[in-house]
Formats: structure tokens, C-alpha cells, sequence
């Protein structure tokens, strides 16, 4: 029997007080108030949750990320397996449980809906319905994961639809994934059972969605940041928002996850309570979570804060079970086995030469904070042979190599990532995670690529005799450190970058999304340059 003592944050009763939780075998058994108890703290709440995040982003195994998530009051975390599943197919989801299970935080993995995310792009592995259906009835999995194929949805693709009945038939939630979509596409889309929605790109768009029953995610990751134009749902629709990141890299966990959400949104004038009904109440009750909220007889998943300013948590308890303090997580994480999928083969520079077809070639528009793209033109100078990287125009040249079978490069060229010199690759690639790299001239593209592949995937910076990477033996998404180590390396891989002219705030995690088919407007995948708007592709030259 254990007793905390504190001022109770009730999230359901929207109400505080001075009390005490009583915590036997797990399980929150008693709540007593205490009128004449301090008044000053520390404040008791329900511990934080992810609504949606893809674990593999952060580089850390799913119990490396937990001892650091569990020192920001993270309890619990709703995990699309959807990266590690594109490149090692169902074995990839298990691991992922797996490694879970050996720590205390809650896991909620979900089925992943679209692997691969089409058919414009090589993945290591591919889920069909059957496969979809049989992860849905285990007890383990607990939702499908967003719905990225929109065109397949709208349309009632065969294979899509099967997707969907299965979930309908498992009693299991939809997740969605629908940027800029409005209108009659929009109902058809929620009318497949779709419920959330984390890719809204305005409050008008959000509004439509809310009003057809969706609930909407407030993402505010490392890359894609959407809290600072849709954080008024916070006060306007609490209990059809919920809180999530997508996407966090190492050195932004090892700052905060879920509070530093919380922070900002009460920084933001919020109210505290419609902050916890998003942060914590409203996935508990759309994903019919195990999770407690501070109600007599819940599980004990509580955090203490001494200041709810700046929102530090000193304690987090998870079942009962006291798992980080003053800072640090109370559990340690057994040696991880790696597993991976890398078939490719190494390049030549001389295979980057683009031979020129035309007067003019599409780009890529980058913008930082942003995975949406937009389509550029430049206008080659007469007489040109060869079309050729120019980073005093920011116009640097980007490939895509399938990771899985032995294959050239696919090569276009990007605008905005402002690198001078060097080049940068990664196996982090959404949604196949085949290598992608970017850079100012050949023969540096060339080498940061073969680094990865001598790697077995990972992350690296070459400019000449300067090489720097980060090996990601695990399914070339994740590493075999913990958050700080894992983070340092990352870091100084980022610097190395931005020293050398991109002031991106996240140049990987930007990186990694410009072959990511699904989101508009101009990409690359190993098959080619990807139009997100007519989706197909589509030519380099005009």
C-alpha cells in the first residue's frame, strides 16, 4: 500500500484539491481528500500520452525511448509501427512489441494500413488485407493505423476497403491521414470509418473534419509543427482533440515529449483542464485505453509537478510503479539484438550525371517546418550537357537508391535546403526508408551514400576527408544506444550540416519526408519524381 500526497488534478472532474492517492498491487484503490493539506504542491496528474507517434523517428528502440519518455510523464504512447514494417514486414512489428515489452511504459502499437504507402515506390516488405486482418484480431495490436492510401479510400479500392471491414470487424479504430482534404472526398473518406486526423494544415480545414465526427491531433513534432496554427481547438473542441508528435528526433526527447505540449499550450492561455482532456482524456476514451485518469479504481499512471508553468515532472508512476525521478528513469533496458533488411549495392559518381533533355526542370521546394513541398522550375542556360548541382542557387542535386535490391539511383534536384558544400544521406527515407541523400556536388553524393551501405544504414555528413555518420543497425531506423548517446551523435551530424549552410531546424527529418509520396506536392522515391497532386509521376524535365 502506497499513499502520494499532493494537490489532485482531476482531469474528469475538471477540478483541484489537497489529497492523497491510495495505490495498492497497481491499482488507484482510494482518493481521499484533505482540505487542511498544502496548498503549494506538488500537483498530482494523470499521466501524459502520445496520441500518435512512429517510435523509429526518435532512432531509439521502443524501450530506449521509454526510459527517457518516462522522465517527461509520458505513460503511454499510441505507436504506428509503420516505418520498421516497410522495411521487415510483420517480424518488424514484432520486434517492436517485443523490445517493448521489457519496460513498464504502455505501448498501444497499431496495425500499419499502407505497407507499402503505394505503389510508386519499392519497400521492403508489403501487408496485404490478409496480413492486415490477421494483426487486427491479435490483442496486441489495437487499431489500424492511419489510412494514408486517399485516392484507394475515396474510390473503394478493393484492397483498401478489406483493410477497413477488418478493423470494423475487429471493434478497432481507424487512423487517419487526409492533408488539405475537403469536401465530398472528405465524407467519403470518414464514412470508411476514419476517426482522427493528425495532418490538418488549417483551423477551417479542422472545423470541416470535426463536424463529420473526426477527432484531430495536435501535432507539434521535430519536423512537422502545427500547434501554433490549430492550437485554438484546445479551447474550442477539447474533448475531439488530443495531443501527439508523429515524428521526434533523439535530441528534442531528451528536452521533453508530451509536457513540453502542455507547456506551451498553457503559455498559450489555455485552460488546464482542456489541456489534460486532450493530453490525456480524450485518447483514453477514443482508443479504450487502459490508462488511468485519476479515478478511484484505475490503474495508478499518475505524474507529479511542482510547477505547473513550466511543467517539470519530477516523479512518474506507472501501475503503481514508481519509474522515473528527479530526472531519471528507474528502469534499465536488456542489450538489444539488431534486425535489418539491406540488399543494395554501392555507387559510382559518374552514375549521378544527369544528361540534360529539355530547357528547364522541375524542383523541389523545401520550407523549413514543413513536410509539404511545393513544385519549382529552373531554367537551364543554353547549350547545357550535363544538368548539374548549383549551390550558389541553392539548387543542390537529390537522389533516391532502393536499399532492398541492387539498383541505380533515381536523381532529381531541390531548392531551399540552403547547403553550400558536402553532402547528406540517410536510410531514413519515408515511408520504404530507402537511402536518400542529398548534396553540392558528385562525388561527396557518391561517398555519403556508400557509407550507408558499408553502415547497414544510418545517418552520416561527407564533405572531402570530413565523414561523419551514425550507424542505425536496427532495420536502418534505429540505433543500439539510449537518448543521450544516440542524440549527441545526431546532433553533431546536424551541426556538421549547418555549419556548412543549411539553417534548417531539423535538415534529416526534413530530409527523410521528400520521398514520401503521400504528401503533396513534388517528391522522390526509387521509381522516380513523385506528383503528389495528380499522384504519378512525373518527368524532370518541362
Amino acid at each position: 500500500m502506497q499513499k502520494i500526497s499532493g494537490i489532485i488534478v482531476d482531469p474528469v472532474a475538471r477540478r483541484k484539491y489537497p489529497g492523497t492517492l491510495v495505490v495498492n498491487q497497481g491499482t488507484l484503490v482510494d482518493i481521499l481528500p484533505d482540505p487542511d493539506g498544502c496548498r503549494s504542491g506538488p500537483f498530482i496528474l494523470p499521466g501524459l500520452i502520445d496520441s500518435h507517434i512512429h517510435l523509429e523517428s526518435s532512432m531509439l528502440t521502443p524501450a530506449a525511448f521509454a526510459q527517457q519518455a518516462v522522465t517527461h510523464g509520458t505513460v503511454a504512447v499510441v505507436a504506428d509501427p509503420h516505418e520498421i514494417a516497410n522495411v521487415l514486414g510483420i517480424p518488424g512489428i514484432d520486434f517492436m512489441i517485443n523490445n517493448a515489452q521489457q519496460v513498464p511504459m504502455k505501448f498501444f502499437f497499431g496495425a500499419p494500413s499502407c505497407v507499402p504507402a503505394t505503389g510508386f515506390e519499392t519497400s521492403g516488405a508489403t501487408l496485404t488485407a490478409h496480413h492486415v486482418e490477421a494483426l487486427l484480431e491479435r490483442d496486441d495490436i489495437f487499431f489500424l493505423a492511419e489510412m494514408m492510401n486517399v485516392p484507394g479510400v475515396i474510390h473503394q479500392d478493393q484492397e483498401v476497403m478489406a483493410k477497413l471491414l477488418a478493423a470494423r470487424k475487429a471493434g478497432k479504430r481507424v487512423d487517419g491521414h487526409a492533408p488539405g482534404l475537403r469536401g465530398a472526398d472528405l465524407s467519403a473518406y470518414v464514412r470508411a470509418g476514419i476517426s482522427t486526423d493528425h495532418e490538418s494544415l488549417s483551423l477551417e480545414e479542422c472545423y470541416e473534419k470535426l463536424d463529420l465526427g473526426m477527432k484531430i491531433q495536435l501535432r507539434q513534432g521535430s519536423s512537422a509543427r502545427n500547434l501554433d496554427d490549430l492550437h485554438p481547438l484546445i479551447s474550442s473542441h477539447p474533448g475531439q482533440c488530443m495531443l501527439c508528435t508523429d515524428d521526434l528526433k533523439p535530441g528534442d526527447l531528451a528536452c521533453g515529449h508530451i509536457n513540453r505540449l502542455v507547456q506551451k499550450a498553457l503559455l498559450l492561455g489555455h485552460d488546464l483542464f482542456d489541456i489534460l482532456q486532450c493530453a490525456c482524456v480524450t485518447p483514453v476514451r477514443h482508443y479504450q485505453l487502459g490508462i488511468g485518469l485519476l479515478q478511484k479504481g484505475d490503474p495508478a499512471d499518475f505524474i507529479l509537478v511542482s510547477d505547473l508553468t513550466t511543467m517539470e515532472v519530477s516523479a512518474t508512476w506507472i501501475n503503481g510503479e514508481l519509474v522515473s525521478t528527479k530526472g531519471q528513469s528507474l528502469f534499465h533496458c536488456e542489450p538489444t539484438c539488431p534486425i535489418n533488411h539491406f540488399n543494395g549495392i554501392p555507387i559510382r559518381s559518374e552514375q549521378l550525371q544527369v544528361n540534360s533533355r529539355g530547357s528547364s526542370i522541375k524542383i523541389i521546394e523545401v520550407t523549413d517546418g514543413q513536410i509539404v513541398t511545393g513544385t519549382g522550375h529552373f531554367s537551364l542556360p543554353v547549350n547545357t550537357t550535363l544538368v548539374t548541382a548549383d549551390p550558389h542557387q541553392d539548387l543542390l542535386k537529390i537522389l533516391v537508391q532502393n536499399r532492398y535490391h541492387p539498383t541505380p539511383p533515381t536523381i532529381a534536384f531541390v531548392r531551399g535546403f540552403g547547403l553550400k558544400h558536402g553532402a547528406m544521406a540517410s536510410s531514413i527515407a519515408h515511408d520504404s526508408h530507402n537511402i536518400i541523400a542529398l548534396g553540392s556536388n558528385d562525388h561527396d553524393l557518391s561517398r555519403a551514400v556508400n557509407l550507408l551501405h558499408e553502415s547497414g544504414g544510418g545517418i552520416c555528413y561527407v564533405h572531402g576527408q570530413d565523414e561523419t555518420r551514425l550507424e542505425l543497425p536496427v532495420a536502418g531506423l534505429m540505433s543500439l544506444g539510449n537518448c543521450d548517446d544516440t542524440a549527441r551523435r545526431y546532433s553533431a551530424i546536424e551541426q556538421r550540416v549547418k555549419a556548412n549552410g543549411c539553417q534548417f531546424q531539423t535538415p534529416f527529418m526534413t530530409l527523410s519526408f521528400l520521398a514520401l509520396p503521400v504528401i503533396p506536392s513534388l517528391k522522390i522515391t526509387d521509381l522516380g519524381l513523385f506528383d503528389g497532386i495528380q499522384f504519378k509521376l512525373t518527368d524532370l524535365f518541362d
